[in-house]
């Protein structure tokens, strides 16, 4: 088993700007933060760590059967709903002075871990492909779950030098701010809602 391979399938996978519906999850996830909330983030991260890498084990076990169609379509839906929490809470997390501290609202992140399970779940129909008839999945698992990891790091970490470009560097409001990048982000998941939902619920021919 090559495990460089994977990882490198890993780390592709995520930030390939072919499949940006996982990227665009990740920036609606980070855009109400600025960087020295950093804590906020990795507490995010990680709950979306769990949730995804637990179902990513569970698809490619085989201990769960995935309706790609399905998870198609609700993974649209989480980065709708991301952004529409974004919009209704959009300075609690941005304020310029605010003390650097864990949100305490613990749903946040129970909700995220719930998405990291339907993003991982849209994850394994990549890995099962690339899997190699008898192969110990053990190790390529563990391999792409890292790669996606690092990707996610990366992706995050550009989103935070964003941030800090339009927010600390050209003083741009962040109500604005985060109202901009939620709406376009949501007006993005939307379309990608309907396609995928017409796909699942159409009438085969």
């Amino acid at each position: 088993m090559n495990f460089g391979l994977y990882f490198n399938l890993g780390i592709e996978h995520i930030t390939d700007p072919f499949g940006y519906d996982h990227i665009l999850f990740i920036v609606a996830m980070c855009c109400n933060y600025r960087v020295f909330k950093w804590k906020n983030i990795v507490f995010l991260v990680t709950a979306f760590t769990i949730g995804h890498s637990i179902a990513l084990a569970m698809a490619v076990l085989n201990i769960v059967a995935v309706n790609s169609a399905l998870i198609e379509f609700l993974i649209p839906i989480t980065i709708l709903v991301s952004c529409i929490r974004n919009m209704s809470f959009p300075l609690s997390n941005i304020q310029p002075h605010s003390v650097v501290a864990v949100e305490k609202n613990y749903w946040a992140y129970i909700l995220i871990l719930i998405f990291g399970l339907i993003h991982g779940l849209g994850f394994s129909n990549f890995l099962k492909e690339t899997l190699v008839a008898n192969e110990s999945i053990f190790m390529p698992l563990l391999a792409f779950n890292l790669g996606l990891e690092v990707g996610q790091i990366i992706i995050v970490f550009v989103c935070l030098m964003i941030n800090l470009l339009f927010l600390d560097l050209l003083r741009k409001h962040p109500r604005d701010w985060t109202m901009f990048i939620s709406g376009g982000v949501a007006s993005i998941a939307l379309l990608l809602s309907f396609e995928k939902g017409y796909l699942l619920f159409s009438p085969v021919s």
